[in-house]
Formats: C-alpha cells, structure tokens, sequence
C-alpha cells in the first residue's frame, strides 16, 4: 500500500509541477493554452515539435522551466511505474483489486483537482509573488489583455481562398467585428507588430489576432466570395458604427 501512496504522490508531484511551469511560461508572455500545452509535453516528453517550440528555447527563463520539466517528467514516470508494478506484483487476487479501488479513487480526486480554476487561481496568484519577490521582470499579458468573457489572443494561418486573403487591413475592416490584428508573420520569417490599414494579407501569412473565442474560430473558416462578405456583415457587432475609410483596423 505504500508503493501506491508513493504513485499517488508522485502523480501528484508532477501535476503541481506541470501546474506551476504553465503558469511561470503565461507570465512570460505566452498564452495560456500554449503554455499548458508546452509544459505538458515538455513534461510527458511527447509532441515538444511544435513552432512555439523555438521561441521557448531562446528565452532564458523558458529554457529553463522546460529542461527542468523534462527532468523531472523523466524521473517521475520511471519512479511511477516501478511502485505501480512493486504494490501490485506481490499482493495477491484480492489485494489487487482493493488497492486497484484504491489507485482510481486517487485518480479521480487528482482529476477533480487538475480542473479546479480556484486552484489555478491560487496557485497562479502564489507563483507570481514568488517570482516578483525574487525580482524577476514578468508581465501577465492575459490579465492586461482581460483575457476573460469569452476574449482570447489566438493565430490564423491564412490560406489561398480564405476570406481576408489578398485585402488589406482598411478593406477588411476587422475591428467592426470585435478583431483587433496584433501583428502579422510573414512566409518569409517578417513579423509586423501593429500593423497599419494598408497592411496586404495574403496566402501563408499568420495573423495574430484579439477578440471573441467563437468570433475568432469563425474567421479562420470563412472563404472568400460572396458568402465571405455576408457573413462579414452579419459578424459586424451592432452596438458599433461601421469604421470610416481611414480608421486603423
């Protein structure tokens, strides 16, 4: 029974460890699904291929939360494993099957835990005031950007046949549907910060973008033509006049 605390405990570990790295990378700018994400596999040691992969390499601070998880993934599964085969190779049928009881019940009070937000919520606010206390130089981005009510920072690879390929910013005029472009990635490897109305999106560009999850999620399905337009009419929030010719998307 005390292999199996040992692999409750350990599961634990890493789940708070996992929690407090997705935090440390939020806080350096990153979002907070790419942060989640990044520290997950970093940890587990699966999938750490992706494009946000180099810019956590060249940032101190990120280099050093990942090597440190992919460390700590690496002993913690090893140590698991062997005190998951310890508890139940020697025990007999019986046995078995209570302290099979024993490890989903503790699995279920860790999942609860993984998905409490009041956890996130305490465990970010603690993190942070370590981190200031030690006088490290981090900004919240998501709590600057209100990153709460369904608003989101997310990334649209533009694609032939989308809808706001081949158009300036001023002739798409984003901001009457609640976007906001932050900046634009070039094929090339260019990246425009703030870029202005005259800014021409086409085919292979990225679009950082600010606005509503769904609002957000709509855009990146849409297709040129027509139907693109009516839907971009219809996207238009109500509250709000259209933009003038000349106003910054």
């Amino acid at each position: 029974m005390i292999n199996l605390v040992l692999v409750l405990a350990v599961i634990l570990l890493l789940l708070l460890v996992a929690r407090v790295a997705t935090v440390i990378l939020s806080l350096t700018g990153m979002s907070t699904e790419s942060a989640r994400f990044q520290s997950r596999s970093a940890l587990t040691g699966v999938g750490f291929t992706t494009n946000e992969a180099e810019s956590v390499v060249k940032h101190p601070l990120r280099r050093r939360v990942v090597l440190t998880l992919m460390l700590l993934g690496s002993a913690g599964v090893v140590t698991a494993l062997a005190s998951l085969v310890i508890s139940f190779g020697g025990a007999s049928g019986g046995e078995r099957v209570s302290r099979g009881l024993v490890l989903i019940a503790g699995l279920l009070l860790l999942l609860v835990l993984a998905r409490s937000q009041t956890f996130d919520r305490l465990l970010g606010r603690v993190v942070t005031r370590a981190l200031i206390a030690r006088g490290l130089d981090v900004a919240d981005y998501a709590g600057l950007l209100r990153l709460s009510g369904g608003y989101t920072v997310g990334e649209l690879e533009v694609e032939e046949g989308d809808w706001v390929a081949d158009h300036t910013l001023r002739e798409l005029r984003l901001r009457d549907e609640g976007v906001l472009v932050l900046g634009v990635s070039r094929r090339g490897g260019e990246y425009l910060g703030a870029p202005g109305p005259d800014t021409r999106i086409g085919a292979g560009d990225t679009l950082v973008l600010y606005g509503r999850d769904e609002r957000l999620e709509e855009l990146d399905e849409r297709r040129g033509g027509r139907l693109g337009d009516v839907a971009h009419r219809e996207a238009v929030l109500p509250e709000r006049e259209p933009s003038a010719t000349g106003e910054v998307p």
